[in-house]
């Protein structure tokens, strides 16, 4: 029996230490474990389209609500591939953009003001690019009789006697400065119930205009873009001619990319998208290009 434990004992022994032996050391795991396949590094990022070249445009609501701007910046970025973000204002508007800074081009349309901007040294390269019209448009029946007046001043005379309701914009925009000069040739100053601003762009003022059966001052583009009941009731005045402007603004960080822009819209490719724009839909141009240095 004694022999049978030490034999018991002798092969328990036996086992444990051939488990042991098939262990590996320390030092072979540590070995083992640099060894095994180190992960991909991840893919190095790509730069974020925010950094991309990119100019600020400060500009007119009649340039957005024509739809010119639609035809002529995917047009301009493909060629060049300079981004532009779009601010569009009051003519007054935007050149206080301009002069703090916070524009790198303007296109606006109040020759007098942009000489102003450009005087006091907030712009250089000021070129005349377009110019269309204004109208003076109204109800169809024309209850003020403005159809039968010779000169824009005349018409607004006839309104503001008859007192039939007027739109403004009221927006210190280039449409409600050259409005404020036609009331000022007519020796006029308008106020009463039936004188209205809308504090707004051309497109919501023309709509407000058509919803009131009143008049107001518009630039051509604009209106003939818009779908309404107003009828044009005085066209072709010398003081109702309306010039655009493009100018660079001096503070711009990005001098080269604002002047590609300008130099685009001055150039043959822009001046003929330009006088192109609105042909096909409107049997005529809403523009038509001029440009030069001034």
């Amino acid at each position: 029996m004694k022999r049978l434990y030490v034999s018991f004992f002798a092969a328990v022994l036996s086992l444990l230490l051939a488990a042991c032996s098939q262990q590996p050391p320390a030092g072979n795991q540590q070995q083992a474990t640099a060894a095994e396949p180190r992960q991909p590094a991840a893919p190095e990022s790509k730069p974020s389209e925010s950094s991309a070249k990119e100019i600020v445009l400060a500009t007119t609501t009649s340039t957005q609500d024509s739809g010119l701007l639609d035809v002529m910046l995917p047009a301009f970025e493909q060629k060049s591939g300079i981004k532009v973000k779009v601010v569009a204002v009051g003519t007054g508007q935007a050149i206080k953009l301009g002069e703090d800074g916070n524009a790198d081009v303007l296109l606006v349309h109040s020759r007098k003001a942009e000489d102003e901007f450009v005087s006091k040294g907030f712009g250089t390269d000021a070129y005349d690019v377009m110019y269309n019209q204004f109208y003076i448009v109204g109800p169809a029946d024309d209850p003020a009789g403005a159809k039968t007046a010779k000169t824009a001043a005349e018409a607004f005379a006839l309104i503001a006697e008859k007192k039939a309701p007027f739109i403004s914009r009221g927006d210190d925009s280039g449409t409600d400065k050259k409005e404020k000069s036609i009331w000022k040739e007519a020796k006029l100053t308008p106020e009463g119930d039936w004188y209205l601003s809308s504090g707004q762009g051309m497109g919501a003022t023309l709509q407000m205009a058509d919803e009131k059966n009143a008049y107001t001052l518009t630039d051509e583009a604009t209106y003939l873009s818009r779908k309404l009941n107003l009828q044009v009731v005085m066209q072709g005045d010398q003081s109702l001619l309306n010039p655009y402007g493009i100018i660079k603004v001096k503070s711009t960080s990005k001098p080269d990319e604002a002047m590609q822009f300008i130099q685009f819209f001055t150039g043959e490719e822009g001046q003929k998208i330009i006088g192109e724009f609105g042909k096909d839909k409107y049997g005529k141009g809403l523009f038509v290009p001029s440009a030069k240095k001034r």
